[in-house]
Order: C-alpha cells, then sequence, then structure tokens
C-alpha cells in the first residue's frame, strides 16, 4: 500500500546567491512522488493508510482547512485504497466550492464543517465521542497527517539521498515533515524549518511533542525561523508571487504559494546574507502542495498585474 517505484529525484539549484556564497543547494523533488497523494502527504499518509488497514477499519476521519493539501490527499489515497473518507472543514461552507473541497467531494470524501471556536476543541475526547457517533468506526489521522506513523514516513526519505550534507530544510505548517527529517538525518547534519504561519514557539512544542513520542536516539541541531511567513497562513503579497514567478521561469520547478514558495524565498535571502557558511551543502524539501496553487492562481494573478 502507498509504495513508490523509485525514489524521488534530488535536483541541483544554481543561481546568483549560491554562486555568490559558495553553496551547493539541492531540492528533493517529493513533489514528484505521486500526481495526487503529493509529496510531505504521500510520506505522511502511508504508514496510517496501513495502520487502518491492519486494524480492519473501513473508515478515514481527519481535519483540515477549506484549501488544505492533507484534505485533498487523504480523500485520493481513501479512494484508491477502498477506504471511506470523512473530512472535518475549519469554517463555514463556502459555495460554489473551491478546487480543493470540489475534489475531495468528487472522490467520495464526506465533508462535515465545523465553525473556528468549535474546531479548535478538535482532539477533544468528547468531540471524537460525537464524531464516532455520528461516523461510526473511523481511524483518527490528526490535522496534517502529523503523529508518530508521519514522522516515521517523513524519515524514510532521508535514506534516498546518497550524498553528504549539512543541512537539509523544510517548511513548516503542523510540525510533522520536520520532525520526520529531525528523527531520519544523521547527527551532524542540521534540519532548518521555515513556518508557513504566524506561530512562533508553538510549532516548536509540537516538534518536541513529536520526537517524544516517536525517537529515543541522539538528535541533531534543529532550528525554525519564522521570518518569511509573510503575514500568516496561506497570506500572499506582491513580492512573494514575484518570487514565485521568478524562480519558476529560471528552474522550472513549480511551487506552491502556501508552503514551498516561502521555504525558498527565505532559503534563498539567508544564503545571500551570509547565513551558511561557504562550502555547506544544503538539500531542500518540496513539499508538494502543488493542488492549492489553483484556489490562489487568481489572486497572485491579480498581484502580478499590480491590482491587488
Amino acid at each position: 500500500m502507498m509504495q513508490t517505484s523509485s525514489p524521488t529525484p534530488v535536483q541541483q539549484i544554481i543561481s546568483p546567491e549560491t554562486c555568490e556564497a559558495g553553496i551547493q543547494l539541492y531540492i528533493k523533488r517529493d513533489d514528484l512522488v505521486h500526481p495526487l497523494v503529493s509529496g510531505n502527504k504521500w510520506r505522511k499518509l502511508k504508514h496510517n493508510l496501513q495502520e487502518a488497514r491492519n486494524l480492519n477499519k473501513d473508515t478515514l476521519l481527519t481535519f483540515g482547512g477549506a484549501f488544505s493539501n492533507h484534505i485533498y490527499s487523504t480523500a485520493a489515497a481513501a479512494a484508491m485504497h477502498g477506504f471511506r473518507s470523512v473530512g472535518i472543514i475549519r469554517g463555514e461552507e463556502t459555495l460554489p466550492l473551491n478546487p480543493t473541497l470540489s475534489f475531495a467531494r468528487d472522490a467520495g470524501m464526506q465533508i462535515h464543517y465545523m465553525d473556528r471556536s468549535r474546531y479548535r476543541e478538535k482532539d477533544s475526547p468528547e468531540l471524537i465521542r460525537q464524531f464516532r457517533e455520528q461516523f461510526g468506526d473511523f481511524y483518527l489521522i490528526p490535522e496534517g497527517g502529523s503523529g508518530p506513523l508521519a514522522v516515521k514516513g517523513v524519515s524514510e526519505l532521508v535514506a534516498e539521498i546518497s550524498f553528504p550534507f549539512d543541512y537539509i530544510c523544510t517548511p513548516v505548517g503542523t510540525g510533522g515533515t520536520m520532525a520526520g527529517l529531525i528523527a531520519g538525518v544523521p547527527p551532524a547534519a542540521q534540519v532548518l524549518g521555515f513556518a508557513a504561519l504566524r506561530a512562533e514557539n508553538y510549532l516548536e512544542e509540537e516538534v518536541r511533542n513529536l520526537l517524544s513520542q516517536n525517537n529515543s536516539r541522539d538528535l541533531p541541531d534543529w532550528h525554525i525561523c519564522h521570518d518569511y511567513h509573510f503575514g500568516g497562513y496561506a497570506r500572499i503579497d506582491k513580492k512573494l508571487a514575484s518570487f514565485i514567478a521568478s524562480f519558476e521561469s529560471s528552474f522550472a520547478i513549480p511551487l506552491d504559494p502556501v508552503y514551498t514558495s516561502k521555504m525558498f524565498f527565505g532559503l534563498l535571502d539567508l544564503i545571500s546574507k551570509g547565513y551558511f557558511e561557504k562550502g555547506k551543502t544544503i538539500i531542500a524539501l518540496h513539499t508538494g502542495g502543488l493542488q492549492g496553487k489553483a484556489g490562489m492562481q487568481p489572486k497572485i494573478e491579480k498581484l502580478l498585474a499590480g491590482s491587488a
């Protein structure tokens, strides 16, 4: 279940910033791991789906926002592997459905909306009990897919990198991918995360909690940079829109506006400011999520046209 035929490629990025700083920069193209269950979502879901099968569950229930990569990928994975799926969506219903929720519905996911104040209590035992009364005996996948099995899945990607490196970088949303990389990289390497939302201290605590459930070995140094979230989750301005257009034109690698674009903006900025020592090798993880670009493309086009 959820097997890929070969490791995703690692591609070198040569830019004015890397050349001037004497840095070797590579991108781990996990956006290519699967056409629907993309990037880190494939890594996070693969062991969860196997566990659901082992427990004889026929329904997956999970949480996310209206543009969630996790909701999209869970709906796709459930349909491919014969599970029913339920998505608890933060906020009120908005019609017509955006591309993310349209896909999830068409893939068979039962969509249930929850107001934001109640959504914050989504992990409470009482609310989970109510969900079981309403939706049956489901297998619960946390928001963003993050949990011990997700950490295990992400950690396995490190073995696909065939050369030594000094840093590995990732966008950070719920902390699961960051924790997986920390659990998987050699102790001599460092893990650098780029927060995609305003969440100082909270994300660090989430990562520590995930690691405490999953790891007992000596861990590498790690740090989350909070300087490149562009105002918050799913926020984008003209500077970031222009960066996406320039990056895609230069390297023919698509970026999503919520996660990976913010990481690359921040990473190239840090390289240009001398954050990394000359001669260091950096891996940047492309976490996929390109489905979310469809819903934000009109805003990106307005920003680039100077009308937003």
